[in-house]
């Protein structure tokens, strides 16, 4: 059996508006329709990788009154054992989604920001050298959690997001792999966001030597660079319907994958199929494909292929 990964990630309930136009300054917008609906990138990934096949546990925190969306979670296989029901309420949402499937988010934490360093520490002490972590930037007590993994010997994976200075300001040197947007690269990096993805990706290689890069790029697909390979593959073009989750859909799978021994171009081939399927769809947990979907994609659908950058 594999090792675990344990995911210490946010849980929120999201509040989903699809509007024409993504609301401006002094406007007031009358939105077309409305679902409430398990979110939080934690909570996604954890999703993600269960429906992908992969071992994962969940360590979070989520008010009682909406216990419901545990039950999501549990029933895709997610393990619940870290994560606990409590009397403040739960972290949430409200996203916006325009006609042309962008997205404008208001997040508030909640629950998520509950964890103290004796909580953490618990958590820890459930796990072994060798499983592995995964992280965002939507609950408290990062750095603590950073150190400590790092000294449980555990396999760090962390997804930035949302960035800020709190999170570019962390002992990112303890992360094995980290996920990045443009935004988040060009951010760590410090450098303009128009910058090429080779330029940003040898920039935070010069900053995280040792660390595994992942940069993706939306409908221009994805860039790898580590110390012995650096690829690049494009992105299935499908028309997007709404780009909330597709993210966290693809951190999902690649850490499926590669808690399953697949190489990293395959692990990049299946991450992008998967999020190609989950922006054809609304809503953040609704949207994640199903492994049998993804399976069904990558027979049926062009192969993408990887090169060198």
């Amino acid at each position: 059996m594999p090792r675990p990964v344990h995911n210490f990630g946010s849980i929120n309930i999201d509040h989903v508006y699809r509007v024409p136009h993504l609301v401006r300054p002094g406007e007031t917008l009358a939105s077309r329709s409305f679902q409430q609906v398990l979110g939080g990138k934690g909570a996604n990934q954890s999703l993600a990788m269960a429906r992908a096949g992969g071992r994962i546990e969940h360590w979070g925190r989520l008010g009682r009154a909406d216990a419901w969306a545990l039950q999501i979670l549990s029933q895709a296989g997610v393990g619940l054992d870290g994560t606990g029901l409590h009397d403040e309420p739960s972290g949430h949402a409200l996203i916006q989604v325009d006609d042309q499937g962008e997205n404008a988010i208001i997040l508030h934490p909640g629950a998520n920001h509950g964890f103290s360093e004796a909580a953490i520490d618990a958590l820890l002490a459930q796990t072994r050298p060798g499983d592995g972590l995964l992280l965002q930037n939507e609950c408290n007590g990062l750095g603590h959690l950073l150190r400590s993994a790092q000294r449980a010997q555990l396999e760090i994976a962390f997804n930035p997001a949302p960035m800020n200075e709190a999170a570019a300001a962390l002992p990112l040197s303890a992360c094995q792999l980290l996920f990045v947007n443009r935004g988040e690269a060009a951010a760590l990096a410090e450098l303009p966001e128009s910058s090429s993805p080779q330029r940003l990706l040898e920039a935070l290689a010069k900053r995280l030597p040792t660390t595994e890069l992942v940069l993706t790029l939306g409908g221009d697909g994805v860039s790898y660079h580590s110390q012995r390979q650096q690829l690049k593959l494009p992105a299935h073009r499908v028309e997007p319907i709404d780009t909330t989750a597709a993210g966290d859909t693809f951190i999902g799978y690649f850490m499926a994958a590669r808690q399953a021994g697949e190489d990293v171009e395959a692990c990049l081939r299946r991450a992008s199929t998967a999020s190609a399927l989950c922006v054809q769809r609304e809503g953040a947990a609704p949207s994640i494909p199903l492994a049998a979907e993804v399976e069904a994609a990558l027979r049926d659908w062009p192969a993408l292929m990887g090169a060198a950058y």
